[in-house]
């Protein structure tokens, strides 16, 4: 009998400190949530950035070097970055592959498929050079335009692996931090979601101890791919009153953080 309760009090302990070193896991943190916004357009200054600053919560934004906002709002992107936020690459031109089903957007001129791997390469490293030019920053991610991955046969990241800390890619999933794979880390896109679809995923997230993941691109308009701004701010103030068990970073903090506890 006295065995018994040894043994039963053993496992209690371990499960307990199984159940502390995972809520500890991130940043001391229950989970960890990174907020990214695609594409480098206007509502990304006018509606996403005065709800962050306001509520002091940090997120990264994947810049497409051509974009006609980042060139005409370089100061107010410059800005972003010296409060925290990541400027994060999203290629030069958003090549996509065209070859894929439900590709008609895609135009000759920017069509992944026809890309050699050196020009895929190139653009990344020299928007890179772009990005740095604007944040003074040499460590940042990636997100892969459209969610693609390879040119033909070929895994073109594994030439970038040195230049990144991370790359995003499209495919939803909570992972903990030995699971993720940081060439190619999940996430939730929304597109229309409602804030409870949004606020139960984080508490998934809390729930399992993993790594959540938000990939926007519209935010009150500004893009054919949307989520409400009441919804978006709902979501942040969720984050924002349960700081306390929610790490909320930019991607390039999570990814090397993932990175040190692999």
């Amino acid at each position: 009998m006295k065995i018994n309760i040894i043994v039963f009090f053993l496992l209690l302990l371990s499960a307990q400190i199984v159940k502390a070193q995972d809520s500890t896991l991130w940043n001391h943190k229950q989970c960890a949530v990174v907020l990214t916004y695609d594409d480098a357009i206007d509502v990304d200054l006018d509606n996403v950035l005065p709800v962050l600053d306001s509520l002091k919560l940090r997120a990264t934004f994947y810049l497409i070097g051509s974009s006609p906002v980042v060139n005409k709002r370089i100061n107010e992107w410059r800005k972003a970055a010296k409060e925290g936020n990541e400027l994060g690459n999203h290629s030069l031109y958003h090549p996509c592959d065209g070859s894929l089903p439900g590709r008609s957007f895609v135009t000759p001129d920017y069509d992944l498929s026809k890309y050699t791997v050196y020009r895929a390469v190139s653009e990344i490293r020299t928007n890179n050079t772009l990005l740095k030019a604007i944040d003074g920053k040499d460590i940042r991610t990636f997100a892969y335009p459209c969610g693609d991955l390879k040119i033909g046969d070929v895994y073109f990241y594994n030439q970038l692996k040195n230049d990144f800390a991370g790359a995003r890619g499209v495919s939803p999933g909570l992972q903990t931090a030995k699971q993720v794979d940081l060439t190619n880390i999940d996430c939730y896109g929304i597109n229309g979601q409602s804030a409870a679809y949004m606020i139960d995923l984080v508490k998934k997230a809390m729930q399992t101890h993993t790594l959540l993941v938000f990939l926007f691109h519209g935010v009150g308009g500004g893009h054919n791919i949307n989520v409400d701004l009441k919804a978006h701010s709902e979501l942040l103030h969720f984050l924002k009153q349960n700081e306390g068990k929610i790490w909320v970073a930019p991607m390039v903090d999570v990814a090397e953080y993932i990175k040190k506890n692999q």
